[in-house]
């Protein structure tokens, strides 16, 4: 059963637990849809009913920010940990079937998705097929490239919600198993970014060390002050 934080389900799973239904996913006959909601997808689901009912219908959903963890604790089946996309991500790489899946990276400014690609390739030993930048014009010939690469598990970076909204509407037309959401994944396995130090990490200050790092996101940090007041009040009201 899901755990609902203001409309939105999330799946209650360990890190190990969320590695194995995610390439379990590869299994199935049907393509799957990945997501890994924050608290600023939550909001945005909040007011747009249609993406809202996208992220409660796909098949993985995980939850990305350590604000939703917090959260959970004020429900009847709180999270048991955050998954965060990019650890999912790093933990399933080191895992035999992924090395024996093909991928496709799709996303981030020009040669980033070349670089990430170069540097999971020698990392993990990934079979990485092909990749592309988020600023293509023509989406038929990208469905038709992605299509025609046999890519198994497709990694979209188009930021939120356009590579949710995409993944979902091309999941059928890319004859992949799995099409995920991953923000700016690639830009931190290229090295264009660096992720939070350890310690950040672990006390749920990522968000902080971003900040730091990039002032420009202080806007951003608004949303999830707002997130917390709601989730209060929601809380107060009995409505969680």
């Amino acid at each position: 059963m899901r755990t609902q934080i203001l409309g939105v389900g999330f799946d209650n799973l360990t890190m190990n637990e969320a590695k194995s239904a995610f390439l379990g996913l590869l299994h199935r006959d049907e393509p799957s849809l990945v997501v890994t909601p924050n608290p600023e997808m939550v909001m945005l689901a909040r007011k747009d009913a249609k993406f809202k009912d996208l992220l409660n219908s796909a098949d993985l959903v995980v939850p990305d920010g350590i604000g939703i963890v917090h959260a959970s604790k004020l429900t009847k089946n709180p999270l048991k940990q955050r998954v965060a996309g990019f650890d999912l991500l790093m933990e399933s790489f080191a895992t035999n079937e992924a090395k024996e899946a093909k991928w496709y990276f799709l996303g981030g400014k020009p040669g980033v998705a070349e670089k990430a690609k170069n540097q999971m390739e020698q990392r993990f030993s990934l079979q990485v097929v092909g990749c592309g930048d988020g600023y293509f014009k023509d989406e038929n010939a990208v469905i038709a490239n992605i299509a025609a690469s046999g890519a198994d598990i497709v990694l979209v970076g188009l930021g939120f919600p356009r590579q949710e909204i995409w993944a979902e509407a091309n999941k059928h037309k890319l004859g992949a198993k799995i099409v995920m959401g991953v923000g700016g994944s690639f830009d931190v396995m290229s090295g264009e970014l660096k992720r939070a130090p350890k310690f950040f990490q672990k006390v749920g200050l990522e968000w902080l060390y971003r900040l730091l790092r990039q002032p420009k996101r202080i806007w951003r940090q608004r949303v999830l002050l707002k997130f917390t007041i709601v989730v209060i009040f929601k809380k107060i009201r009995g409505a969680m």
